[in-house]
């Protein structure tokens, strides 16, 4: 017999059996650099590359994955601050290659770092 009270542990169970696993969100200081030898001479040609590129970056950061992102003055290198998982991330840096070349350093919060300061301390 179906009632109610068995409905309702069935759906749960679906639920959970269902429900995607979360991955931990991260932040992350991207260094990147393009790549000169893929530049073309034509500066015309330079320039629509520089709009597809600062087209795909506003995409980022509309969905939420670039918090931040900035080009060093006069050089062709810059930074940007990421948010998310790890899959997010080299998600979104994979579509830059291979025209644009990053580092990636994981950033611990203050409260991350504090934490492993009591654990050195105990």
């Amino acid at each position: 017999m179906c009632t109610a009270e068995n409905y309702e542990m069935k759906f749960r169970s679906v639920k959970k059996f269902n429900k995607k696993e979360e991955e931990p969100m991260g932040k992350y200081l991207l260094l990147w650099e393009v790549d000169t030898t893929r530049l073309p001479v034509n500066s015309r040609e330079r320039g629509a590359g520089w709009n597809a590129l600062m087209e795909m970056v506003k995409q980022d950061m509309k969905k939420g994955i670039t918090k931040d992102w900035g080009a060093f003055v006069g050089e062709l290198r810059g930074y940007s601050i990421g948010e998310g998982s790890e899959l997010e991330l080299m998600n979104s840096v994979q579509q830059y290659s291979p025209f644009v070349h990053f580092k990636v350093h994981p950033i611990a919060s203050v409260s991350q770092v504090e934490e492993m300061v009591k654990a050195m301390t105990k």
